[in-house]
């Protein structure tokens, strides 16, 4: 492992990144997105190093919201009402990746231009690449460098709302769900499941013309959350209106996320709440390594390719296909 071109331990590394050093830390998440074995055997034991530190716990929230809602000005005006010397804020904002290259696009990073020079904010776009839920393969361990920094609050934001958003909630404390006024057409435009899963929902740009429809709306979804069963958390949602721009709305905000992470301290829920993310991680990386082993193995591929001459020849429709190499993962998995 280099820094500076200079080949350093990984005790180093870890003393970098907890000294919070930037530069280490982008390299660091660099490293664990990287597909080379030999970056992955390096970003295991760095990533076990940095569990094995005790630092301050951390509040991690996701944050999603229909296109056009203003994510980007939300987050930098959050970020800005939370930014002191006693809390340091990490974003990683999953961004669309790039059609030929896979690369992020990194449209936000741009876009929070007032956060980028914050010495206690730290800006990370990550492509989605081809994982669903609005979040990167490797989201989970780069919260977890994010903590070895000792980032207190890390914001997790997506790429967007669908019905695969509901990943994000799985490896944050605090869903948060950003909507635009309206007569009632958001609520027939989102999944129930984001709906079942949001702590908060932020009503934005509540201003000028906007107040009368944010209010109707606000009602609206208060009454759709107030039909959903209660959470296991214990808390009730909450629907807030305001603007990003104003600054309106987003101390109430703040004040809800700290209440809610006293309520689920108090219960029980926080804890228990991130023992089965990290259950569910595990899991998660076991199915994606299995995968991955299944896919790159040269029969698969052989087999692949003799599918997509079939369907290409017409002699094979891909539903059949896709049934094919279900029949031939059996057979590879029962080895």
């Amino acid at each position: 492992m280099k820094i500076k071109g200079k080949k350093i331990s990984i005790d180093l590394w870890v003393s970098e990144i907890q000294n919070n050093n930037k530069v280490v830390l982008a390299q660091a998440i660099t490293l664990i997105e990287s597909t080379k074995e030999s970056d992955k055997i390096i970003a295991a034991e760095l990533l076990k190093k940095c569990a094995e530190l005790k630092t301050k716990p951390s509040i991690r929230i996701g944050i999603t919201g229909v296109p056009g809602v203003g994510k980007s000005t939300f987050i930098n005006t959050f970020v800005r009402n939370l930014s002191n010397k006693e809390n340091k804020i990490a974003i990683l904002s999953i961004d669309p990746s790039s059609q030929n290259s896979n690369g992020s696009i990194l449209g936000d990073k741009t876009r929070m231009t007032d956060l980028v020079n914050d010495p206690n904010v730290f800006i990370r776009p990550s492509p989605s690449g081809i994982t669903l839920g609005g979040i990167t393969a490797h989201t989970t361990d780069t919260i977890l460098l994010f903590e070895a920094a000792g980032y207190n609050y890390i914001i997790v934001e997506t790429v967007g709302v669908g019905q695969s958003e509901t990943a994000v909630h799985g490896v944050t404390d605090f869903f948060l769900l950003l909507m635009l006024p309206g007569s009632g057409d958001e609520l027939q435009g989102i999944k129930r499941g984001i709906m079942e899963l949001a702590d908060l929902v932020f009503i934005n740009k509540a201003d000028g013309d906007n107040i009368l429809k944010a209010k109707i709306a606000k009602a609206e979804f208060s009454l759709a959350l107030h039909l959903f069963p209660a959470m296991p958390s214990g808390w009730t949602p909450q629907v807030i209106i305001g603007s990003a721009i104003e600054s309106i709305g987003i101390k109430e905000t703040i004040d809800a996320i700290d209440s809610f992470i006293s309520i689920t301290t108090t219960n029980g829920y926080f804890e228990k709440n991130r023992t089965n993310q990290k259950i569910n991680n595990f899991r998660q990386q076991i199915k994606s390594i299995w995968w991955q082993q299944f896919i790159e193995n040269q029969n698969t591929k052989n087999k692949i390719f003799e599918l997509e001459n079939a369907i290409k020849e017409g002699k094979l429709q891909p539903i059949n296909a896709v049934n094919e190499i279900i029949e031939f993962q059996k057979t590879y998995f029962n080895k």
